[in-house]
């Protein structure tokens, strides 16, 4: 397992409980949604798996290392973060300079970087981009310079917030393919979610949080075919398990679900 978490718990200075006795853990090479309302926990939870947030009480353990104040330059430099706005990890001149200053962070060798910038660049489509100043791109060119600057420093881990949030169609499908991409080399992605049709389509594992506690993890089948999960989470059904819970197949997405349905009808 590439992420365990023990027994977490966290207080925010008001004395709101954040996260109440958290335990899971997640398996390399996988795509695991966080999922919950707004305000169950999610981000918080996120923050505490590269140390952004440090655990007050509990543990968590990462690539076989306590996410602890001695770990966290090794922590961050292989377990990458893509925060829900772009503008929040995006802050040189250039795209160019944006993507190598985690290079030079890390003491890359300089005669590394100049070609680990144009492959991350090649493999995000952002090439003509790189002289731009990051302020005038679009959202989705943002997330791709976002995640350019993560690639560079080839994670093993990448923690998502809310990935998609705010992405035209054709950016949100572009960006799905180059993450399924990254999983397919053994990387793994965990991110957090209220979309639950996007959680139900596309993750591997499900965590479930309401008011800072687990109330259900496992296999994405496991906790998404469950009509238990949505009364006790206050989630709505995704749309396809709701149109084919009756039904003995239950696809996951768009494409599956027109074939199934020409098979019926054939």
């Amino acid at each position: 397992m590439v992420i365990k978490v023990r027994n977490l718990s966290f207080t925010y200075p008001n004395n709101h409980r954040g996260l109440s006795d958290v335990s899971f853990e997640i398996e390399q090479g996988k795509k695991t949604a966080i999922l919950g309302v707004n305000g169950s926990g999610k981000s918080t939870l996120l923050y505490h798996l590269n140390g952004i947030t440090l655990p007050q009480t509990g543990s968590v353990e990462v690539l076989n290392m306590e996410v602890k104040e001695k770990n966290l330059r090794e922590i961050r430099r292989r377990v990458g973060f893509l925060f829900d706005y772009p503008d929040h990890q995006l802050f040189s001149t250039t795209v160019y300079r944006d993507i190598k200053f985690g290079l030079d962070n890390y003491k890359c060798p300089e005669t590394e970087k100049e070609e680990r910038i144009k492959k991350a660049a090649r493999a995000l489509r952002i090439e003509e981009l790189l002289e731009s100043p990051p302020f005038q791109l679009s959202l989705g060119q943002k997330k791709k310079v976002a995640i350019a600057g993560l690639l560079v420093l080839e994670p093993s881990i990448l923690l998502c917030d809310e990935p998609f949030a705010g992405l035209d169609g054709y950016t949100l499908l572009y960006f799905k393919e180059l993450l399924n991409d990254w999983v397919k080399e053994g990387k793994t992605i965990v991110f957090s979610t209220h979309d639950v049709d996007l959680a139900y389509e596309w993750a591997d594992y499900v965590i479930v949080l309401r008011e800072g506690k687990v109330i259900k993890r496992g296999t994405a089948s496991e906790v998404l075919n469950n009509d238990q999960t949505y009364l006790e989470a206050g989630l709505v059904k995704p749309m396809l398990y709701d149109l084919f819970q009756s039904y003995e197949y239950k696809p996951k997405n768009i494409k599956e679900a027109k074939a199934y349905l020409k098979k019926l009808v054939i």
